[in-house]
């Protein structure tokens, strides 16, 4: 028991058992910082649109911030509708090449009998 007590006396004297106390409360703190940052980056992801150009409307309007920075909103029916959400701003209007056209409705099969 006694050689314990030397040997513990030794440690905080020397200042070993200090760092590897020291080491041992600083590794679950940095592992729970690292998980809440995992966590925050996970739940804050948004999926991203894949496709630039919106399907759904035939003309897009192409936005300027930049020398070559630029976005689309493909939010527009035609081009005059277009021209004048464009105007006064730096930005043109540009047909949606991916625009999928109307939606067509079914038409009634006729049966026939014989």
């Amino acid at each position: 028991m006694a050689a314990a007590a030397l040997r513990t006396q030794e440690l905080f004297r020397g200042g070993e058992y200090q760092e590897d106390m020291s080491m041992d409360l600083h590794r679950p703190l940095a592992v729970a910082t690292a998980s809440t940052v995992l966590a925050a980056m996970l739940s804050l992801a948004t999926p991203a649109q894949a496709q630039t150009y919106d399907p759904r409307y035939p003309v897009c309007l192409q936005v300027y911030q930049g020398f070559v920075d630029y976005y689309f909103e493909c939010a527009y029916t035609s081009i005059p509708q277009c021209q004048m959400s464009a105007s006064g701003r730096a930005a043109s209007c540009v047909v949606n090449p991916y625009y999928a056209g109307p939606k067509a409705k079914r038409s009634k099969k006729r049966t026939t009998t014989y």
